[in-house]
Formats: C-alpha cells, sequence, structure tokens
C-alpha cells in the first residue's frame, strides 16, 4: 500500500482506517469511562500519543523523533559538521557507537539508503577465498557418489541419497562456510546459525530428490502390476520386468542428474551468496553503526528542546516555527548550532558539491514534523499540569521532564531543594513568618528554589496574619522578599517563567530577577555593589 512504511499522505491513511473501520468496528473508553466506538481520526492519534509521551517521558532523547536517517549517506560533508558540533546523547545507559561520522563516506548504499555490494568485490572475494580447489571436491563428491540401480535396493537408493547429502553438508561447512567464517572473524554462533542455515536448504534439496524418486518408483511398480496382471505368456511377463528395470533405471538416471544439478548450484552459487551475505552485513552493521551515531547527536540536540518550550513557547510552538522567536547566540549557545545550520537539517536546501562544484541539492527533513509536534503538545500540557507549585498533591514537577544539559542547565531536584530550605528553617525558626525577611538566589537554574521560598512565605500562618489578602501578599512576597539572578537569556527566560508560571497574569516587572552572571562579581567581591546596582534600596 501507498501508506506503509509511514508512507502516504494522513488523509489517505484516513481513508484507509475508514474501510477498516466499516468491517472491524472499534471500541475505546472515553474521557467519561464509557466504551463508545471511535472514528478513523481517533483510531490513528492513538499511536501518535503512544509515541509523543515516550518521547516527553524520555526528555526528547529518542529516536521516534527522527526520521530519514539514511539520507546522511548521500548528505554532503556539511551535514556531519552540523552533526558533530552536537554532543553526542545515548538513548539508553550503556550504549555507545564504535563508528564516527566520517566513516558515512565508506559505507556503500544506494541511492535509497540500502546496502550495496559491487559485483567485483563478490568476485574477487570468492577467488581469494576459496580458489579453484573448491570445485575439484565437489567434483569428487559427485564423481564417487553415482549410485548404480545394479548395486542398489529402492530402500539403499534412498539411503545412498541421504549419504551423498551429507557429505555435500560437510563439504559446504568444511569448503565454504569454514574458510568464510576464518576470513570474516565471524563469532561461533555466527558460524553455527550458517551451518544449520545450509544444512536445512540441503535437506530440503534432499527430500526433494528423494520424494520425485519414490514417486517415479511408485508409478513405475503400479504400471509393472498392471502389466502383469494382463500378461497372457512368458515372452509379455519377461518384456514386463525389463520395462520395470528401464522405468528404475530412468528415475535413478533423475537422481543422478538432480544431484549432479544440485551440487553444480552449489559450486555456482554457494561461494558467491555467502560472500555477499557476509559482505552485506559487515555493511549493514557499519550502516547502522553510522546511523546510531547520527542519532546520538540527534538527541544530543533534541534534549534541548524542553528547555526552548519553557523559555519561548507561546502555545503555538511547532517544528516548523521552532526558530522564529529564539535568538541565534541564545539558540546557538545551548544547542552549538546556529539555527541556520538547524534550518538545512530541518528544510534541506541547496549547496556546492565540493568535488564537482555543482549546486545540489540536500533534502533533510531529518526530524518527523508529527512526532516533533505532538511531543511538544504533551511536554506542554504537563507544564500546565504541574505549573502550580502550591499544589502539596503535586509528587513530580517539570523538571523532571528536563534532561541535563551540556552547558550550566542542570536542574537542581526538587526533592533536594526542599531539603535545603528545610535546613534553613531548623536553623532559623521563624524566618518564613517575617513580611520584612529577603531571600535571593544569586544562581539560579531553574527556579526551583526561589518557588519553595516562595510558597512557604505564602502559606505561613503568620504571613496570612499580616497581609490576608492572597493577591496582595503573593504580589508582596515577588516585590519586596525574593531577589534572583539568572546567568544566562535562556535560564532568565526559564526560571521567571517557571516562578511566575502558576499565575499568567504575574510578570518578570512585577519581581526582582535578573539576567547577570554573577560569577565574575563573586571572584573580584563585588557582589554587595552588584546587589546595589540591581536592587537599590530593595536589597536582598
Amino acid at each position: 500500500r501507498s501508506t506503509a512504511g509511514g508512507n502516504g499522505t494522513t488523509e489517505e491513511r484516513q481513508q484507509n482506517i475508514r474501510q477498516l473501520l466499516n468491517f472491524f468496528p472499534v471500541i475505546a473508553e472515553d474521557d467519561k469511562g464509557r466504551m463508545v466506538q471511535i472514528d478513523e481520526r481517533q483510531v490513528l492519534s492513538i499511536p501518535r500519543k503512544i509515541k509523543c509521551e515516550e518521547v516527553v517521558r524520555r526528555g526528547f532523547m529518542s529516536n521516534l523523533l527522527f526520521r530519514n536517517i539514511a539520507n546522511i549517506f548521500s548528505a554532503p560533508a556539511i551535514v556531519g559538521e552540523i552533526l558533530g558540533k552536537m554532543d553526542k546523547a545515548q538513548e539508553e545507559r550503556g550504549r555507545s557507537s564504535p563508528v564516527s561520522l566520517n566513516e558515512a563516506d565508506n559505507v556503500r548504499v544506494d541511492e535509497s539508503g540500502e546496502v550495496m555490494i559491487p559485483e567485483g568485490l563478490i568476485v574477487g572475494q570468492e577467488q581469494q577465498i576459496f580458489g579453484e580447489k573448491l570445485y575439484k571436491t565437489f567434483d569428487e563428491i559427485i564423481d564417487n557418489g553415482g549410485i548404480q540401480m545394479a548395486e542398489e535396493s529402492a530402500a539403499g537408493v534412498l539411503s545412498a541419497i541421504d549419504r551423498i547429502g551429507e557429505s555435500l553438508k560437510s563439504a559446504v561447512e568444511q569448503n565454504i562456510i569454514k574458510p568464510a567464517s576464518e576470513e570474516y572473524e565471524l563469532t561461533r554462533a555466527q558460524t553455527n546459525r550458517m551451518v544449520r542455515e545450509s544444512r536445512k536448504e540441503l535437506e530440503t534439496k534432499i527430500e526433494r530428490i528423494k520424494g520425485d524418486f519414490e514417486q517415479q518408483r511408485k508409478i513405475a511398480e503400479v504400471k509393472h502390476e498392471e502389466t502383469l496382471r494382463q500378461a497372457t505368456n512368458g515372452k509379455e511377463l519377461e518384456d514386463a520386468e525389463k520395462a520395470l528395470r528401464q522405468e528404475m533405471e530412468m528415475a535413478l538416471k533423475g537422481v543422478n542428474d538432480a544431484i549432479r544439478e544440485a551440487t553444480e548450484e552449489i559450486v555456482s552459487n554457494k561461494p558467491k551468496e555467502v560472500i555477499e551475505r557476509l559482505e552485506k552485513d559487515k555493511e549493514e552493521r557499519k550502516k547502522i553503526s553510522v546511523e546510531e551515531e547520527v542519532r546520538a547527536h540527534l538527541r544530543g540536540f533534541a534534549r534541548t528542546i524542553p528547555s526552548f518550550i519553557m523559555a519561548y513557547d507561546n502555545g503555538s510552538l511547532t517544528l516548523d516555527n521552532f526558530d522564529k522567536n529564539i535568538e541565534d547566540d541564545v539558540f546557538c549557545e545551548v544547542t552549538s548550532i546556529t539555527l541556520d545550520e538547524f534550518r538545512f537539517l530541518r528544510d534541506g536546501g541547496d549547496y556546492v558539491n565540493a568535488d564537482t562544484g555543482r549546486n545540489e541539492h540536500f533534502e533533510g527533513h531529518l526530524f518527523d514534523e508529527v512526532v516533533f509536534d505532538d511531543a511538544i503538545a504533551e511536554f506542554r500540557k504537563k507544564q500546565q499540569e504541574l505549573a502550580n507549585y502550591f499544589d502539596e498533591s503535586q509528587t513530580e514537577d517539570i523538571f523532571d521532564y528536563i534532561p541535563p544539559q551540556k552547558t550550566n542547565q542542570i536542574f537542581t531536584p526538587k526533592w533536594v531543594v526542599r531539603k535545603m530550605v528545610d535546613l534553613l528553617e531548623e536553623e532559623n525558626p521563624h524566618i518564613f513568618e517575617d513580611p520584612q525577611k529577603t531571600f535571593a538566589d544569586l544562581y539560579m537554574k531553574s527556579g526551583l528554589y526561589i518557588t519553595e521560598i516562595v510558597r512557604r512565605l505564602y502559606n505561613n500562618s503568620k504571613m496570612r496574619q499580616q497581609i490576608p489578602d492572597d493577591r496582595e501578599r503573593i504580589l508582596h512576597i515577588f516585590k519586596h522578599q525574593v531577589y534572583g539572578f539568572a546567568p544566562t537569556k535562556i535560564i532568565y527566560r526559564i526560571a521567571t517563567r517557571y516562578i511566575l508560571g502558576f499565575d499568567p497574569t504575574l510578570q518578570p516587572e512585577q519581581s526582582n530577577f535578573r539576567q547577570v552572571d554573577t560569577v565574575p562579581y563573586a571572584k573580584e567581591g563585588q557582589m554587595e555593589e552588584l546587589i546595589e546596582k540591581e536592587f537599590g534600596s530593595e536589597q536582598a
């Protein structure tokens, strides 16, 4: 079908599902727990939902986000250079790729990205590994294995066919599989698998030869019995016996011809088949390794997506507009590539072939747009569900879905933050009761520390008595009690949007958070001057 393997349009896939539902209706549980019949659009949404939930669960470090990876083998060198700038991220612990992106040029593939082995290579390897001795070995099996009816009964013929079959199996194993295995350094398991497959293939041929012989023998015997019944004299009986011998000799000739044909087929085709298979396996392993290397680098990029959603999503972020609102310097700082380089991977584009000097086109489309957009929407939904950090029933926060970045975007877990604030309160028992107390995070990452401070100030019973109005109390806390510095633009946006995200009406201007890297000031002993400069009399 045109929609197989992820091909075809959404409309075509819906039409196919619609036809199927005419014969096999699908019943599913709706949001209210009722069992209802679902339509083609809802059926197609099921795998999409599973995929996007898996992507979010993995912190976007999932191969489900990528497609057309085989294009890397026909891609310009610039694609490898762009990918090489991205740090690798493993999808599963302990997995690693043994090759570099440069190996893509050494993998033999056709225009569609499928492994292709040149005929000349197969012929050269065949001559080098097997030589002329192979043909002599199998010729001897044929010469020594000829079956004569005068020497063999019908049962003896079948037994002789089995003996020749065993000789052929042994010859293939010793003279074809073994030297090939040694040349390609196969493991014992790989060699044994080839032996099993070869024996099974030969057993099928041998059983067919035996079956043909048995069929001809039975036909000859039936004809012989009928002739005997109709015979009226000794001459006719003698002719009947003679006819039977001729029929059996013809059957036996068929056996010998079939054995010779099978042997010649082995000699002609088996070495080539083995070489082609092993070369393809070797090339396929290289191809898979290169493709996994590409995915590892793309996962290194993909793990930055949650941070960009946190910092820049206004409710409509998609793969198509991902580059619209993000500043190039921020994008490059976080991902190590420029926005133009990202667009080249996403959209493709024209380039000059360094070897030919001609203008050529790279198709791009290394990202699966549907999965990408669905995953962003799923993350956004999760973000909204976890936005209210005052909700004591929540056991997680959105940063559980953001993997560590290669930069300083490594977020302190919530349980660690709460432990820190617990220790602070143990040393200062009434610290959250005073509306005049001030708190500062001089190097914000996620904003979790500030949110925990805000939560305890807001919920403190003494604070409630002094500032009873909830709105007034939260505004007082943000305007007069909590302060913070974020080292980079994206961290500033992530932290402030998280800290203020529980209430859409709150704006950064109503708080005391600044984008300043305080490390240089701390090294120079100038923190007090910085605080004075940024906050004036509202010092933390």
